[in-house]
């Protein structure tokens, strides 16, 4: 009889267990940058949270001789299911010391869970969705991760290999280098002959005109990304909640759209990579933590393309890179030299070439497993 006691998370003190438990596994891991604990709280706010409106999602906590040894969520994603017209449930917020057997009552716990809800296959890490912190880092751990991407020790892969998890699609981050991408001639003419063939036109964001331009958001995005494997698309409420978590972080020059005639036609969302700062903030935002946001902001050097989309009847006319150039020298004028497009599907050809185009290099990697329930 296993010794390992799985509970499910009730309390206000058991959500607090759950999220700080990576404190726990992560202490001797110096590229792990803590997240924020008020974001997570709100996070698992099911009263608040958008999320909750169209998924359910479990959490529950092992136990081993009254010490916390892991963590996990399981989660039922409604909107996913509608929109793929599948049974896919997903695991997430996986957390878990180096013990296959750990990880296994985990994954069984979330396993039978989705299948109480009817679903046929489990696919993740997913913390929640692939509209948040989306799979398993499977190369390049010796370097933080950037600003809304996961980090995870490597012994997590053979935890999930040995239970049964088997890879269903690899994302790629690339590094690019402002020096190496503004050397790239193609990319350039590309660019060049691109925004004067079509008359594209960049804009950046107007803080003054929030909402509006959050409207402009509103109708790329989904259009967008939606022929993207594993695409889940975002309610407007979501919209609106991300918009107000990362407006505190924007910088306007980086969030770019792109008209043709008067037409919008794409988005970029660029951001500072923070993390830089979260990393000493330890979880913590007050008493201290707002004022590093502004007083250690021009410590940043890195940035992290976020989301670059063109609607679908204006997409293989080198429009993504007009967006790409703009976004290159917009970002070293603020001194930002090094950025990370992440994450790419590794079968999305387009923006593989595109990133390829710019010199660009895969320096990192992540997993999304799934297994049949």
């Amino acid at each position: 009889m296993s010794d390992i006691k799985i509970k499910i998370v009730k309390t206000k003190s058991e959500l607090k267990n759950f999220i700080k438990f990576p404190w726990k596994i992560y202490q001797d891991y110096p590229h792990w940058v803590p997240p924020l604990i008020y974001d997570r709280v709100k996070l698992f706010n099911k009263e608040k949270n958008p999320f909750f409106l169209h998924a359910e999602m479990e959490l529950f906590l092992a136990e081993r001789n009254g010490e916390l040894v892991g963590r996990i969520a399981a989660i039922k994603n409604d909107l996913h299911n509608q929109y793929h017209n599948d049974k896919v449930g997903f695991f997430g917020f996986f957390e878990s010391i180096n013990d296959q057997n750990v990880a296994n009552e985990l994954f069984d716990t979330a396993k039978e869970w989705l299948k109480s809800k009817n679903c046929d296959a489990m696919r993740g890490p997913a913390n929640p969705s692939s509209n948040d912190e989306y799979g398993m880092l499977l190369e390049g751990f010796d370097d933080e991760p950037r600003i809304l991407m996961p980090y995870n020790p490597e012994y997590y892969l053979e935890l999930c290999e040995n239970y049964g998890l088997m890879k269903a699609k690899d994302l790629n981050a690339y590094k690019l280098e402002s020096d190496r991408v503004l050397s790239a001639d193609k990319i350039g003419r590309i660019a060049e002959a691109a925004q004067r063939r079509s008359g594209l036109k960049i804009s950046e964001l107007n803080m003054k005109n929030f909402n509006s331009e959050l409207d402009k958001v509103k109708y790329v995005y989904n259009k967008a990304w939606a022929p993207n494997w594993g695409f889940i698309p975002m309610t407007e409420p979501e919209i609106d909640a991300m918009a107000k978590d990362l407006k505190p972080l924007a910088e306007p020059s980086l969030v770019l759209f792109g008209e043709i005639e008067g037409k919008l036609v794409g988005f970029a969302l660029v951001l500072l990579d923070y993390n830089q700062i979260f990393k000493s903030m330890n979880g913590k935002l007050l008493p201290f933590g707002f004022l590093k946001l502004f007083t250690h902001k021009k410590k940043i050097t890195w940035s992290r393309i976020i989301t670059l989309g063109i609607i679908p009847e204006f997409q293989k006319k080198g429009l993504d890179a007009v967006f790409y150039w703009e976004i290159v020298n917009r970002a070293r004028k603020l001194g930002i030299m090094l950025g990370e497009a992440s994450w790419v599907l590794e079968d999305n050809d387009m923006m593989n070439r595109g990133a390829v185009a710019m010199k660009g290099s895969v320096y990192k990697r992540y997993r999304i497993y799934q297994v049949s329930i």
